[in-house]
């Protein structure tokens, strides 16, 4: 039988890395990005296909999942656009890139998954599971940080929005609070705070335990921290 089709949106050396690597085992994955050369670094190590992509071009996106040969049963959105700065001088350009990044390409990441999803059959009552890559920016807005709340409010809005709509439907929707710093390659941790970072290959088991859920006990919100972080 063939593997399921998982598609990861956004992917990189960090997270979404770990996510394909923790996947591959069991799905056959499409992974898209912007820019070529992380992805196809991922790619090699994984065996999946590559998509240029502009996350928030409707055509583009649309085309990805059209090109599936079957509904995924595993989406995950994960790009996101930072711009810090005084509201008093932020630039209402870099504020609309970033809200557009964050929240309509996940918009559109959620509306094509679901599109296609609905089309299969269920199986055992589910159609596949969307994932939303979080932070805490979406619970809590920082200074010099509101275009990334701004963002991150919008896309955990979305998710719940979806997740009443699509759970009776067979598809689970999740947003995943990311709480503290991923310690992604090239980064370490305070000498004098050893385990204060999440690793991306922790953040990606979490994830499998979220696509293998039970039906009855779905959950459409987790916040992932590391011991250190406060509440």
């Amino acid at each position: 039988m063939s593997k399921p089709n998982a598609v990861i949106i956004g992917v990189g050396d960090g997270l979404s890395a770990a996510l394909a690597r923790e996947l591959a085992t069991d799905h056959d994955l499409t992974l898209a990005a912007r820019t070529a050369d992380k992805m196809h670094a991922v790619a090699k190590e994984t065996g999946g296909r590559t998509v240029l992509l502009d996350a928030t071009d409707e055509g583009a996106v649309a085309s990805l999942f059209d090109s599936l040969p079957s509904a995924p049963r595993v989406v995950i959105y994960n790009p996101s656009a930072r711009v810090r700065g005084s509201i008093a001088e932020l630039s209402v350009d870099d504020v609309r890139n970033a809200i557009e990044v964050t929240a309509i390409g996940a918009f559109l990441a959620g509306k094509h998954a679901a599109r296609r999803m609905l089309e299969a059959d269920p199986i055992n009552g589910t159609r596949g599971t969307i994932l939303f890559t979080g932070a805490s920016a979406g619970v809590k807005g920082f200074p010099l940080s509101a275009p990334f709340a701004m963002g991150k409010f919008a896309q955990r809005g979305l998710a719940e929005s979806m997740s009443r709509e699509l759970h009776p439907k067979g598809i689970h929707v999740v947003w995943v609070n990311i709480d503290g710093a991923i310690l992604n390659p090239g980064r370490s941790e305070p000498a004098d705070a050893p385990g204060s970072m999440l690793r991306p290959d922790a953040i990606a088991r979490t994830y499998r335990h979220l696509i293998e859920q039970d039906r009855s006990a779905w959950s459409n919100e987790i916040a992932v921290r590391p011991w250190v972080e406060r509440f």
